[in-house]
């Protein structure tokens, strides 16, 4: 099923089968995001954690911290995923009285649930399934008359609340928590992934990063590599640019140059090169777009 989405605050995808650029690459986004994976082999990464993925799991990501899967190439790679704006959320559940229901998504650090397509797991499979195939419908009355259809977009708000309420009791459950027993490379990998993360501002080499480890730079290298997806470098910059964009829209008296230097950029040029390379516009617009969207979000908040 191909991705519909409705006033950009949800957007939904049910059983989507291989792989694609984005999705395999890593990154980060704005919205509160439930993946839950269907089937095939593949370990997923989020900041410096990896998860062997079981049929049945589900993830809870803020968003923002980087993530990324990592799918066997010869199995079937299956999952469904649902993207919803977590300030359009939050109102709504403060409306219903249940101001705590996106807790599993600010307080659990980007959680696991692993299910086993037990009753739980069955039950939020079948309501994705639900909201993308109303979002699917919505969009395709658009497309045919371009009036929205008012009935069909509070079913999909009823349907994510019932969602979200599900997942938020399930979080608090023992059986939720995923037992470690991660293999000696997966140890390794979480290990240079954990150390990058605390230093990916500063000068970063191969050699550092298997000395401080006390690791050889080959089985830096290729244990990073395959565990992972990508190399070690790849994983250098994914976490840059994160901290760019966090800058970027957070600290709008900062400049370009200070913007850089702080997430571990050798030259304004270079980052500048590489921003535009991975997100499509410069630094500056980026912020610029950012600002002008929080601007207008604050402005209607208050009407």
């Amino acid at each position: 099923m191909n991705q519909v989405k409705m006033d950009n605050w949800i957007t939904a995808l049910y059983r989507v089968q291989g792989v694609d650029s984005y999705s395999i690459q890593f990154h980060s986004h704005h919205e509160y995001e439930i993946y839950f994976f269907c089937g095939g082999d593949c370990k997923y990464l989020i900041s410096n954690r990896i998860y062997e993925l079981h049929p049945g799991d589900i993830i809870l990501l803020d968003g923002m911290t980087l993530h990324k899967p990592n799918p066997n190439i010869e199995s079937t790679y299956t999952r469904s995923m649902i993207h919803f704006s977590p300030a359009w959320m939050a109102e709504i559940a403060s409306v219903l009285g249940i101001p705590d229901l996106l807790d599993p998504f600010k307080k659990l650090n980007n959680y696991l649930l692993r299910t086993g397509y037990n009753e739980s797991g069955q039950y939020i499979d079948g309501q994705m399934k639900k909201i993308a195939g109303l979002l699917a419908q919505e969009d395709e009355e658009i497309q045919r008359t371009g009036i929205k259809n008012d009935l069909l977009e509070t079913e999909v708000k009823l349907e994510l609340v019932q969602l979200l309420l599900r997942i938020y009791k399930m979080s608090q459950q023992e059986l939720a928590h995923v037992p470690s027993n991660k293999t000696e490379k997966e140890v390794h990998a979480e290990a240079i992934a954990s150390w990058i993360n605390d230093h990916y501002a500063e000068k970063i080499s191969l050699d550092r990063i298997s000395t401080e480890l006390n690791l050889s730079k080959y089985y830096t290298s290729h244990v990073f590599k395959e565990v992972t997806g990508f190399t070690v470098m790849e994983y250098v910059m994914g976490c840059r640019l994160n901290q760019v964009k966090f800058l970027l829209e957070m600290e709008p008296n900062l400049t370009l140059a200070e913007v850089s230097s702080a997430a571990g950029f050798e030259s304004v040029a270079h980052f500048s090169r590489f921003f535009k390379e991975k997100v499509g516009v410069t630094p500056s617009r980026y912020r610029k777009n950012k600002l002008t969207s929080s601007t207008s979000t604050t402005k209607e908040d208050s009407l």
